[in-house]
């Protein structure tokens, strides 16, 4: 099992978590919003806190609140992302629920993403992006060389992904508003193949549609439905989830099921590091590459 972290992420800083508050440096600019993850107490004081965070989130119910800024916080800005040939570029902004358009940890799986599609046997390989958010992981596919299909159900998020490959000088990328589950489906029907698949799901979701997702219920049917569409010989998939019930074993028996064959294959914890030195875990991953 590994315990993987970025590394290269100069514009990104993880500065303190505890008390379910996590404390960000993005770029020139700390926030201060919640984390369900960080259960125990705080390294730094909460005057510290209070006296580097440029936007602080107060939430109001159960999903959403308001940020409380200082008044040279803008309301979105842009950082950059650069390691061993990967440069992309990614608007951020101060979202009603608490998102500010990045999940900096997985800056550990662009760097794979890339060198996966570098080193296929395909010269213009496709990739399949599901539950494609603001595209980090997109974007890391495309300059690499990959033709990429992005899949978001959610409007909104799938037009700040393209504004994000206009600022990173890519292009043509392929945008589908549409529920994840129904598309891969119909790929399956249509016999599509891809040599890179990144799936992301959420705990719960809904679909353009109103289509309901729940991890624990779909993920199975939604693995063995792209098995179908995975090039069975030149390839890489990676599986993220973020849910407190979930454990990358069970990461690890689904991939093992499902692709019994799959060499190279590794799972475990994304994290971040604070610079207060506590260890802040976000999610489990699995990824292969042929």
């Amino acid at each position: 099992m590994l315990l993987l972290t970025p590394e290269h992420f100069k514009e990104y800083e993880l500065l303190d978590c505890g008390n379910f508050q996590k404390l960000e440096r993005f770029g020139n600019f700390i926030t201060s919003r919640p984390e369900p993850q960080a259960v125990w107490q705080k390294s730094w004081s909460e005057s510290e806190w209070k006296s580097k965070a440029h936007a602080i989130f107060e939430q109001s119910g159960s999903h959403k609140g308001e940020w409380l800024t200082k008044p040279e916080m803008p309301d979105h800005w842009k950082i950059n992302y650069n390691h061993a040939g990967l440069n992309i570029s990614l608007k951020l902004a101060l979202t009603q629920f608490k998102h500010l358009g990045i999940f900096p940890e997985q800056a550990a799986n662009w760097d794979y993403i890339y060198e996966s599609v570098k080193g296929l046997k395909n010269p213009m390989p496709k990739v399949l992006n599901l539950f494609a958010y603001t595209g980090g992981a997109t974007l890391a596919a495309k300059a690499a060389g990959a033709d990429v299909v992005h899949v978001d159900s959610i409007k909104q998020v799938v037009n700040w992904a393209h504004e994000n490959m206009d600022l990173s000088k890519l292009s043509d990328v392929r945008w589908t508003v549409e529920d994840a589950g129904k598309y891969v489906q119909r790929e399956v029907r249509r016999l599509k193949k891809y040599q890179g698949i990144l799936l992301d799901p959420p705990a719960y979701g809904l679909g353009t549609k109103g289509e309901r997702w729940k991890l624990e219920d779909m993920i199975d049917e939604m693995l063995g439905d792209c098995k179908k569409i995975l090039d069975p010989e030149d390839h890489f998939f990676i599986l993220n989830t973020y849910s407190l019930g979930f454990s990358s074993l069970i990461i690890e028996n689904l991939l093992n099921h499902h692709f019994p064959k799959a060499n190279h294959l590794n799972y475990g914890e994304l994290y971040l590091k604070a610079s207060s030195g506590t260890k802040l875990p976000l999610g489990v991953f699995g990824r292969f590459r042929s």
